[in-house]
């Protein structure tokens, strides 16, 4: 007996032991030297007590090798998993499951178009060095150490990162905006299937012109209807990131306590363990940054110095337009166009499945885009639905537009970089130290045809489907030093000299936000601008809910219903983690919208909906209506009405919350039905979700209020999916000492004490300085040139 505890102590020591070692071979380096290849001269890194790299060099070149080096250290896995889903390529280490996944991103082409976009580079500009020196530095760390973990667990093949990559990202940030995928084919089907007057919530007229000429068949609808579900779920399913909407501010100097201007954002994406942005203090001679880089990436999306800063948020302009088009009958690979047959491109590609045989797919192309439900397979309906997409049809110069911008302390200079910066669209909110403020709308806006609504699918054998050219970068929503003294950005849909469609968030959150920053008696500093970033506050439940009170008190049975229904009544609409009303009133919502639309909609398209930005604006206004023929229920014995559905919901809503939480309302608090867990894509899978993921945290705020920590419409409990993605302030009067905070942690390599260590100040609501210049470095790397 005391000899086999004897060798078993042993096997656990050397197994513990093996484990550390393991585990210590995959951390990130940051202090002592390291040669690295090309560089002229000596690269100093030190590192701040959260993992920021503060990177100063003698040259630019030199900066962006040395920041590609100490990105891959933190999170090479990140960039190898968003170039694999950007390029199709996740089947060939996740397996066959990702088969649709890849299917479609190849359907979108933003493989051959990043290739495009690399041909047309200028190989002598400062931006194609740059990305060069940076996928130098980067291959090069990934070329002299150990594979990440996740490498190890996946067998991923260690290969190099290439212009194609960053570019491909690039299509990956495009698609990651756009809603039409969802918003278009449900909308079409309420118009066709169900009639005009069913589009009055959602604030559309019928348009007769624009009803499709050939009706599409119940085999188009149910693959429309699969389409939808695959592009939102496409990123879900390998945990990476989306975009989602965004908050952002600047205020000129009369409007602050300092004097000089103030600049604030939060983008909103989806969360994810590593989080999307990679902190980093850029220096050379006459260059400096702080900035937040995305995986493969060496030029900011966001950033500052202590001469200027700018924030973005997503425009929300519709740049994606589905086309179904019309079939020869005697010949499947021909559609209408322009009043003659042409044939379909098709090109052949190969999918390589982990594990399994490769899989060939055949992709085709009308002249208005790529066909996008055939990714479907056998599921695909006849009519070939295209699509136009502006990603694909822009010259888009993004990544010169993004060198200019890290670059852009002048109106001048920022209006500029902005005009290169075309899809996807995005708000640029900027301020400088000289006291200008200014915000572009960032996107190259296509003129359609007189009446055309590109809120449905469009006729592809009409003139409805074409494009007539752009818009000018001049007419473009913008603003420049307003009036006002300030500038806010938060996703609504913003006025314009032409007409720009979109799928635009509420004005509600905008409408908190502007409500605080018009007030003329306050003046702003970095305390109170943290204070309305934490807002949990808007006007959207109260409206709501006002045209039913009448209802619900006429509903309530016992002192206790009673009572809670005055509660809704007296409710400002925020959403602090010990509310009760805010979880009954986010259960109420989704039975309302159930009882209401899903006998229409059914299994089918009733989730597809309500995962679209139209729902969020078609509740209110069918709370509103009456008169709405939503409130009849189809195949009930006798007609319903607004009073029924809203009795129905309101007895349903107190039944799940009572099963889930308890028959005491004390015990609804919004923190246990409202939770945020980050994560990874491995951590889907248990225990893996124990080592990657993190969380779950009780989560304040909600969808479209300025903390908008926002969860899908559904019944409790509601994980958090997405919400800002950093939060961060900078007063210029003294930009070297701004505030900012990352949702999880600086490093994506697990068990690095910097790959959680942010979480609980995230949900807290605190913030940590992003400071510049001399700092108090913990520990300090130097990348020294090889002889």
């Amino acid at each position: 007996m005391k000899r086999s505890l004897t060798v078993l102590a042993i096997v656990v020591a050397v197994a513990a032991g093996a484990g550390y070692w393991y585990v210590q071979g995959k951390q990130p380096q940051r202090t002592g030297e390291v040669v690295i290849s090309g560089l002229q001269a000596p690269v100093s890194v030190r590192y701040d007590a959260r993992g920021v790299p503060h990177l100063q060099a003698q040259n630019e070149t030199d900066l962006y090798r040395a920041l590609g080096y100490v990105h891959a250290q933190d999170r090479l896995f990140q960039m190898e998993i968003m170039r694999r889903l950007a390029r199709g390529e996740l089947a060939e280490v996740l397996g066959s499951k990702l088969l649709p996944t890849d299917t479609l991103f190849r359907s979108l082409r933003i493989r051959e178009q990043a290739e495009r976009m690399v041909q047309r580079q200028d190989r002598q500009g400062p931006a194609w060095k740059g990305l060069q020196a940076y996928l130098d530095g980067v291959n090069q760390w990934q070329a002299s150490h150990p594979k990440p973990m996740e490498f190890d667990i996946l067998g991923i093949p260690a290969r190099p990162f290439t212009a194609e990559d960053t570019l491909s990202i690039a299509g990956y940030l495009a698609y990651s905006f756009a809603a039409a995928f969802r918003t278009e084919p449900a909308l079409t089907y309420i118009r066709d299937q169900l009639g005009p007057e069913y589009l009055k919530i959602f604030d559309l007229e019928w348009q007769p012109d624009g009803a499709l000429a050939t009706p599409l068949a119940s085999a188009d609808w149910r693959s429309l209807e699969q389409l939808a579900r695959l592009s939102h779920d496409a990123l879900g399913e390998v945990g990476i990131p989306q975009f989602e909407g965004s908050n952002a501010w600047a205020i000129s100097g009369s409007r602050t306590r300092s004097g000089r201007t103030l600049l604030a954002g939060d983008p909103h994406i989806g969360f994810a363990v590593p989080a999307v942005w990679y902190e980093a203090e850029l220096s050379a001679p006459g260059f400096s940054l702080y900035g937040y880089f995305q995986a493969l990436n060496p030029f900011a999306l966001l950033g500052h110095n202590r001469d200027f800063g700018w924030s973005l948020t997503m425009f929300q302009n519709d740049d994606v337009d589905l086309i179904a088009e019309k079939v020869n009958p005697a010949n499947a690979e021909q559609v209408m166009i322009d009043g003659q047959w042409q044939t379909l491109q098709q090109t052949q590609q190969q999918i390589a499945v982990k594990g399994e045989a490769p899989v060939d797919i055949t992709l085709r192309r009308s002249p208005h885009g790529p066909i996008v439900n055939t990714v479907l397979g056998e599921n695909a309906g006849p009519a070939p639905i295209a699509m136009w997409w502006a990603f694909l049809e822009t010259e888009n110069p993004v990544l010169e537009g993004f060198y200019q911008l890290n670059r852009a302390d002048t109106l001048g200079k920022m209006r500029l970089a902005a005009v290169k910066i075309q899809s996807p669209g995005l708000n640029l909110v900027w301020a400088n130290a000289g006291g200008d403020i200014g915000w572009w709308a960032a996107a190259q806006l296509p003129i359609r045809p007189d009446g055309v609504n590109p809120a449905f699918i469009l006729d592809g054998s009409s003139a409805q489907a074409q494009k007539l050219g752009f818009y000018p970068f001049s007419v473009n929503p913008q603003q420049e030093n307003p009036a006002s003294g300030y500038i806010v950005s938060a996703n609504y849909q913003p006025p314009a000299a032409v007409p720009v469609p979109g799928y635009y968030n509420l004005a509600d959150r905008g409408r908190q936000l502007d409500r605080h920053l018009a007030n003329p008696e306050v003046k702003w500093d970095v305390e109170n601008s943290q204070a309305l970033q934490l807002d949990t506050a808007n006007d959207y439940g109260p409206r709501t809910l006002a045209p039913l009170l009448a209802t619900l008190r006429s509903v309530a049975e016992g002192d206790q219903e009673k009572e809670l229904v005055e509660q809704l009544a007296a409710w400002r609409g925020d959403y602090p983690v010990d509310s009760i009303t805010a979880t009954l009133f986010n259960q109420f919502l989704y039975e309302l919208a159930y009882a209401a639309l899903h006998d229409e909609l059914g299994d089918s398209w009733f989730p597809v909906l309500i995962s679209t930005r139209a729902i969020d604006a078609a509740l209110p206004r069918l709370a509103a209506d009456a008169e709405s023929p939503w409130w009849n229920q189809r195949g009930a014995n006798q007609r319903t009405d607004r009073d029924a559905i809203v009795r129905q919901a309101w007895g349903k809503s107190l039944t799940h919350l009572r099963e889930t939480f308890g028959k005491d309302p004390a015990s609804w608090q919004w923190g246990k039905a409202h939770t945020l867990k980050h994560g990874h894509p491995l951590g889907v899978k248990k225990p893996l979700n124990l080592l990657f993921n993190v969380g779950p945290f009780a989560a304040p705020g909600t969808h479209e209020v300025p903390n908008n920590l926002s969860a899908k419409i559904g019944p409790a409990p509601w994980p958090v999916t997405y919400g800002p993605s950093t939060r961060r302030v900078v007063d210029f009067a003294d930009a070297g000492q701004a505030l900012s905070i990352n949702p999880v942690g600086q490093s994506g390599v697990p068990f690095d004490r910097h790959y959680r260590d942010q979480a609980e100040d995230y949900i807290e609501g605190r913030y940590q300085k992003a400071q510049m210049g001399v700092i108090p470095a913990r520990s300090t790397l130097r990348l020294i040139p090889a002889e």
